[in-house]
């Protein structure tokens, strides 16, 4: 497994809470399905890479969009920076895919996976996502909150 349960960090809100439990669910899935490919590369593998990635993806899609819609909704201060964020993540994966799609690289893929995307999501949940949903929850951030997820 790649990304524990216990390793996301928790936030003000529950349905971020879930959301995030199941990013992180099909994020492992994927990346088992990077092992089976560097185990057996047929075609059979690689397209079940493509669908599993463009599954996570239209999730996370869904994901942001239901955090961006309350964040205009509840006119959130920072969420110029929150989208943007969103939108850097997007276009990441938005490579990441093209990549695979062109090269079936597994070792590129699997990096992503390994380096860059458990550090990437476990730092925007801590400090974008954190000062998010205590603002959903009391319709104030703190003011150390700001400070921290600038």
């Amino acid at each position: 497994m790649l990304i524990e349960e216990a390793e996301i960090p928790m936030v003000a809100m529950d349905f971020m809470n879930e959301v995030h439990k199941e990013e992180a669910e099909l994020i492992n899935i994927l990346f088992e399905k990077v092992l089976a490919y560097e185990a057996d590369a047929s075609e059979v593998n690689a397209n079940a890479i493509t669908a599993q990635y463009q599954e996570w993806y239209t999730h996370t899609l869904a994901h942001f969009k239901r955090e961006e819609d309350q964040m205009i909704e509840l006119k959130f201060p920072p969420y110029p920076l929150h989208k943007q964020a969103h939108d850097d993540a997007l276009k990441r994966m938005d490579e990441v895919l093209a990549h695979w799609q062109q090269s079936k690289n597994a070792q590129s893929l699997k990096m992503y996976l390994i380096e860059e995307l458990p550090t990437w999501l476990v730092q925007h949940i801590s400090t974008l996502d954190i000062v998010t949903a205590r603002f959903f929850s009391t319709g104030f951030p703190s003011a150390a909150d700001l400070r921290h997820s600038l």
